[in-house]
């Protein structure tokens, strides 16, 4: 602690991301990260801006990027806002849409960065209970409130709501915004983009996504919202007032062709989808409890042993999953889906940790 600290500083519990262990032999399922390359098509036009010409700045506005996004969703480019991946634009729109006068309102088991967010930027919150089996219910949000934010599907359970819900919650919340998360929606999750097009966009509406996982560029550090071009632009006096340059010249090019990539994402998203049936199915034979999921993570149990000795026993295997210290969830345990090959190795070592116990 230093004593030239803001004081806001001395108040902060900062987020914690995922491990990146440095370990000769690792299986590495705690990130969410894609088990498959980016597309081809994308690192070859990453190669191709690698040149003399990265002395000069990249365009401030990525228009080419959110024309990208934009066709591919039937959707204006004035509608699209660019970010140094999602958490900065979710950092922009806690800042400048959930930042009011009343609390906002997120599910009490959901991405541990919104209570950060809500500290670093004074914005005050209450948090709505999940179900008995983890669901978001969206009858639970209550008018008035600053706005409505979770993910969909939710994090870390994997549990999805179809998009009539949110439609539904759209019209009994028409007095602040609300933002859908949807970092996982590629992995077997109705998007709410469709709801944005034409005249009927609803002018309180947001959507959050990321290149990160199913575009498989989280080193690359791209994320964009869609939304109602008034939301947009107070997004843009956001940023420009804290980045007028957040997204790199190999970033704007890789993003692009892979947004422009559907054949490749499609690929890896369906390989994904079956090795998580498979695992699911797997676990279920060991006496694991699993929660529905449609992301390319499974949130499970055992009811016989602990969430963080399973981790552990894992850990020392070189296996690495997620484990959360929070009530409700401790006995839990997230796994990324990885290859056949990681998740053959994964059930091998729970066969090996349950029959030792």
């Amino acid at each position: 602690m230093s004593r030239f600290w803001s004081p806001v500083v001395q108040t902060l519990t900062p987020y914690v991301p995922g491990e990146q262990p440095q370990m000769e032999r690792l299986v590495k399922l705690n990130t969410n990260e894609s088990p498959y390359g980016p597309s081809p098509k994308a690192l070859a036009a990453i190669n191709q801006q690698n040149t003399d010409d990265l002395r000069l700045y990249p365009d401030p506005e990525g228009l080419a990027l959110k024309k990208a996004i934009a066709d591919l969703h039937g959707l204006d480019p004035k509608q699209v806002f660019l970010g140094n991946g999602s958490d900065e634009v979710l950092a922009h729109v806690f800042l400048g849409l959930l930042k009011q006068a009343k609390a906002i309102q997120f599910p009490d088991i959901t991405y541990s960065f919104y209570p950060v967010y809500c500290k670093l930027f004074g914005i005050d919150y209450q948090t709505v209970p999940l179900g008995p089996d983890c669901e978001i219910q969206t009858e639970n949000f209550k008018a008035p409130n600053g706005g409505i934010i979770f993910p969909n599907p939710n994090a870390p359970t994997g549990r999805a709501i179809p998009r009539s819900d949110i439609e539904a919650l759209l019209s009994r919340n028409t007095e602040s915004v609300v933002v859908i998360d949807e970092a996982y929606v590629d992995y077997g999750t109705e998007s709410c983009i469709p709801l944005l097009r034409g005249s009927t966009c609803p002018e309180n509406l947001l959507v959050v996504h990321t290149l990160s996982k199913s575009r498989a560029l989280a080193g690359l550090r791209v994320g964009f919202a869609v939304g109602h071009p008034a939301l947009i632009e107070g997004l843009e006096r956001v940023k420009n007032s804290f980045n007028s340059y957040p997204l790199g010249r190999l970033a704007q090019a890789g993003a692009i062709a892979a947004i422009q990539d559907q054949a490749h994402l499609e690929s890896t998203s369906k390989k994904v989808i079956q090795t998580r049936e498979r695992l699911v199915s797997e676990l279920a034979s060991l006496g694991f409890d699993t929660l529905p999921s449609t992301a390319n993570f499974i949130f499970t149990r055992h009811p016989k042993h602990a969430g963080a000795k399973l981790y552990q026993a894992l850990r020392d295997r070189g296996i690495i999953v997620r484990h959360f210290k929070s009530p409700r969830i401790e006995e839990f345990l997230r796994i990324t889906i990885g290859t056949d090959d990681q998740t053959n190795e994964l059930i091998a070592a729970l066969k090996e940790i349950l029959a030792s116990a």
